[in-house]
């Protein structure tokens, strides 16, 4: 039901959106039109490259200016113009009476900064408090989305933090200043499932407490079900079904809202051969940060991120690691690959890698490739889409002519689902799933034996992820790779893994082959995660939010 003239918040009509000049314009959003009314949560749904987020952000004006223009449209908050509403105007508005939770925290936050001057930056700025009352009001916001012992992630930055940490930060500044309307754009994309479940329902708390609207952008339906009461499904830049969400997903008219509804990961990976050899291994692995105080900077602790985990990958096979945000995935993974320091064997092929220094291991990075979970800070904004994929190739094949790496460019980009002609295209012209399919691409044109795999489906939407899922099966029956496969996404896990294993604080908690494990959890932290990642209205109460 369209909200009321007296209850209208928000109200876009006819809103384009193209890139380009002159006979070079592209029009990637093509007269759309939604409504939002004060307090109501409506939700954006559609693939990447829908033009959701880029509706959005319209709003705020939020677009790269003036490479993208507005050929037509509308956008009315409380009745004023914003489309065409002065700068000082637009500033009021922005982070105090319309907020943005962004999909990628990394590349959002600034690398400079600390937490503490990020948070307490925001609520200085739009509510005139001092330093004393916005660190108040910074530790309250932390605590509330769900951070423990804020006190100690003050003078933390961005990249000491781990994925789901970092998109809470964001959650926390953009519900600093209370505003009339949140926009939230994948604000789970990056936490794991349980920390889903109770961001999910604070945000929904918050928006009953505060009376607060807000617009979701997701590709995720499961929480379009949970919080939206109305959805508007867009394809290729249009809104092709809008409605109430139980009459969109109880009778969808569409058919591609049918296909969005019916699209998840499916099937289970091919068996794996019973005598293949190892590729990967490590025994009793530890890294450990040092925690340092004091004048001299004594070290008087350490964050134990990865505590004697010992795991072995073979040959054509994928091992799955799940686990909370900071459980230590990640860095097992880094460890693994050789990018940070640590302790205890690494083996890979028979070889013991971990005394190697960056010389001797250039030539196994050919083999030994990685996928990150951020894809725009992994991908450098200064290179065209063919240079990035191209780069592993000028280092480790300088023997390859120009056309050469081209047309090994071209395969690459076609294998993972895009236009061969995208390579002379820049990251920033893509959506967050197609950016993430350039990373899978570049690690894939150097033909790996072994590739650690971070959270590389997060930013993808279903049926893209079912895709995703389908080739790195199909690419490890043909070529005999195997996967070290981080993720939180347990559907996914569960559809490419042949043996799980299961972290937190540092350590393996349960482990096994992928079916005995999903079938039959032991440990009652393995329980829980399993529990909030097939029924979100149940979470681990018990579970640490890291």
């Amino acid at each position: 039901m369209i909200p009321r003239a007296s209850d209208m918040l928000v109200r876009v009509r006819d809103l384009s959106v193209a890139f380009g000049r002159d006979e070079q314009k592209t029009t990637v959003v093509n007269r759309v039109s939604f409504t939002i009314g004060r307090g109501e949560t409506v939700a954006l749904v559609g693939e990447s490259g829908s033009g959701k987020t880029l509706s959005a952000l319209s709003i705020l004006r939020l677009l790269p200016y003036p490479q993208a223009s507005h050929p037509t449209g509308e956008i009315f908050f409380e009745g004023r113009d914003l489309l065409h509403a002065p700068d000082a105007v637009m500033r009021e508005v922005r982070g105090r009476r319309i907020s943005v939770i962004f999909q990628e925290p990394m590349t959002s936050l600034n690398p400079l900064h600390t937490i503490e001057r990020q948070v307490t930056e925001i609520v200085k700025v739009h509510q005139g408090l001092d330093d004393a009352a916005a660190r108040v009001e910074m530790l309250y916001l932390l605590k509330r989305v769900g951070i423990p012992e804020p006190e100690k992630r003050l003078q933390s930055y961005p990249h000491q933090l781990s994925g789901g940490q970092r998109q809470r930060v964001m959650i926390a500044m953009a519900l600093a200043n209370k505003p009339e309307l949140l926009i939230a754009d994948e604000p789970t994309t990056a936490l794991d499932v349980t920390i889903q479940a109770q961001i999910l329902e604070l945000l929904g708390e918050l928006r009953r407490e505060m009376g607060m609207a807000m617009l979701l952008i997701t590709h995720d339906l499961g929480i379009v079900k949970k919080l939206a009461e109305r959805v508007y499904v867009m394809q290729r830049g249009q809104i092709v079904e809008e409605g109430l969400m139980a009459d969109v997903f109880s009778n969808p008219q569409h058919a591609y809202t049918r296909h969005l509804i019916s699209a998840e990961p499916k099937g289970r990976p091919k068996t794996s051969k019973a005598q293949a050899s190892t590729v990967v291994e490590t025994r009793d692995l530890k890294v450990w940060f040092p925690i340092k105080k004091g004048l001299l900077r004594k070290t008087v602790d350490h964050v134990k991120a990865v505590d004697g985990v010992s795991i072995q990958v073979r040959q054509g096979e994928t091992v799955g690691v799940v686990g909370e945000s900071g459980s230590g995935k990640t860095t097992l993974g880094l460890a693994i690959m050789r990018l940070i320091a640590s302790q205890g064997p690494i083996v890979y092929l028979g070889r013991n890698i971990d005394g190697l220094d960056a010389t001797a291991m250039r030539p196994l990075r050919r083999e030994m490739q990685i996928v990150f979970q951020d894809p725009y800070g992994s991908l450098s904004p200064r290179l065209s889409i063919g240079q990035i994929i191209a780069e592993g190739l000028t280092i480790q094949q300088p023997d390859l002519d120009y056309q050469a790496r081209r047309d090994r460019v071209a395969a690459a980009l076609t294998t993972v689902g895009l236009d061969a002609g995208a390579q002379d295209r820049y990251p920033h012209e893509f959506s967050g799933g197609q950016r993430q399919r350039i990373a899978i691409a570049r690690a894939m044109v150097l033909e790996p034996k072994f590739i650690m795999l971070d959270e590389p489906t997060s930013a993808l939407d279903q049926s893209v992820q079912a895709q995703i899922v389908d080739l790195l099966r199909d690419l490890q029956a043909e070529r005999g790779l195997s996967y070290l496969f981080i993720s939180h996404d347990l559907k996914v896990v569960r559809a490419l893994s042949h043996y799980v294993v299961v972290m937190k604080n540092g350590k393996i908690v349960e482990q096994g082959e992928a079916e005995t494990v999903f079938a039959n959890p032991r440990e009652a932290y393995t329980q829980a995660l399993w529990a909030a990642a097939f029924d979100l209205k149940v979470a681990h109460r018990g579970a640490a939010a890291t």
